[in-house]
């Protein structure tokens, strides 16, 4: 009997103690609840960001809650804000918000979802980068390795390799045919081993380029580098010079002679067969020559040519192959100077366009060390001007053997 009484007591306490929590929570629904219990919509599901340029995309899917009637984006510590209304369909909906106006650097969003009675979601937030003038001013135009006109009349770029994970997209190229027909190529990125064809490129034009990058696969907005120029290294000898090798002569007593036109040779430069013949041997076909063997130097002797025309503004590389065996006491320079009116003595050198030096490491007196090689040298041109281009000569006469040279070509390239 006594047991059945413990238990009714304990039954007791316990109807009490659930008594005294319901009248507990019905006293906090009055209280904090007054109009009924909490309804929070549903949330905004598979949220995205997208990076832009200033701005951002965001994206994210409505698959419950046929009550959400509008969401709204904050921003800014909550400052900014912007609020898009919605319809929703019987399936699921996607929610697509540009956000323009922003900040360079990392933006943190928050979204939130309303129904019609003005319940509010619990939030999701998400970040991303906003790129802008910071990032734009980090991007430059992809290298160009080399750019050099081919033999079919194409232009060959070959491009610098880059790391895949640079952002870069493609290469947008400007320029202009034989016809002088304007072209404009994009050419699709690839890390390594890029290169490009312009066919009919116009000799002596350059190609104008830009760059094309995003800050990483999935922005929004892609941003490019400015123009610029580039030359395109073209062989022009054939354009404004000839007789250029293997050389052909003028005056000739079966070894010696004189250059044939449009080279000049002035007195200095004759110092065979009594100032009639010199600058010019049959040797290897046709060559450019000066041998002071048996006491007859050459003191300020030129051999030069004038371009036929004037060369455009642009920068020129002038490349000559030669043999040579000319004595440290003796120099021999390849020249361009300005006008059509030869080149300056070796005490005015200075104020070339420019050249430079042939081997003359041979001993004195002997016809080694020396050198068979070809040379280079650039010059640029700030107007378009005729320009003379050829060899100026400081050798000396030293008894058998002395000094000798042979030049067996001359080149010129824009590039």
């Amino acid at each position: 009997m006594k047991q059945y009484k413990y238990i009714s007591y304990y039954l007791l306490v316990l109807m009490a103690f659930i008594m005294s929590a319901c009248t507990k929570m019905d006293d906090y629904k009055k209280k904090y609840e007054p109009n009924g219990p909490i309804t929070y919509p549903g949330k905004l599901d598979s949220v995205q960001l997208f990076s832009g340029k200033n701005r951002v995309l965001l994206t994210g899917l409505f698959t419950s809650d046929p009550k959400i009637v509008k969401y709204r984006v904050y921003w800014n510590s909550k400052q900014d804000s912007v609020e898009t209304p919605v319809t929703r369909t019987s399936g699921v909906d996607t929610a697509k918000l540009y956000i323009p106006n922003l900040p360079e650097g990392i933006m943190s969003f928050e979204i939130r979802t309303y129904d019609n009675q003005g319940h509010v979601s619990i939030p999701v937030t998400i970040a991303g980068n906003v790129y802008g003038s910071l990032y734009q001013s980090s991007l430059i135009n992809r290298g160009i390795a080399k750019a050099e006109l081919q033999t079919d009349g194409s232009a060959l770029i070959n491009w610098a390799d880059v790391n895949a994970d640079d952002g870069l997209l493609s290469m947008e190229i400007k320029y202009s045919d034989v016809a002088n027909k304007q072209h404009d190529t994009l050419v699709t990125s690839v890390p390594t081993g890029l290169s490009t064809s312009l066919p009919k490129f116009k000799v002596g034009s350059v190609i104008s380029y830009r760059t094309a990058f995003k800050p990483n696969k999935t922005a929004i907005d892609t941003f490019y580098v400015d123009y610029q120029d580039h030359s395109v290294k073209a062989e022009v000898t054939s354009i404004y010079l000839s007789n250029t090798g293997p050389f052909q002569r003028n005056s000739f007593d079966g070894r010696w002679g004189t250059l044939a036109a449009p080279w000049i040779t002035n007195a200095a430069a004759k110092n065979k067969d009594n100032g009639t013949n010199g600058g010019y041997s049959s040797d290897a076909g046709g060559v450019i020559n000066w041998e002071t063997w048996g006491y007859t130097p050459v003191v300020n002797g030129i051999i030069y040519q004038p371009t036929s025309a004037a060369l455009p503004v642009g920068t020129y590389l002038v490349s000559f192959s030669y043999y040579s065996e000319v004595q440290s006491n003796s120099t021999v320079y390849c020249v361009a100077a300005a006008g059509g009116n030869g080149l300056p003595v070796l005490a005015n050198l200075i104020t070339a366009l420019g050249y430079t030096g042939m081997y003359n490491g041979a001993n004195v007196g002997t016809t080694s060390p020396n050198a068979t090689e070809t040379k280079t040298f650039t010059f640029t041109l700030t107007a378009p001007q005729v320009v003379s281009i050829g060899f100026l000569g400081n050798v000396v006469g030293n008894g058998n053997p002395g000094s000798y040279f042979q030049v067996f070509n001359i080149k010129l390239y824009k590039i």
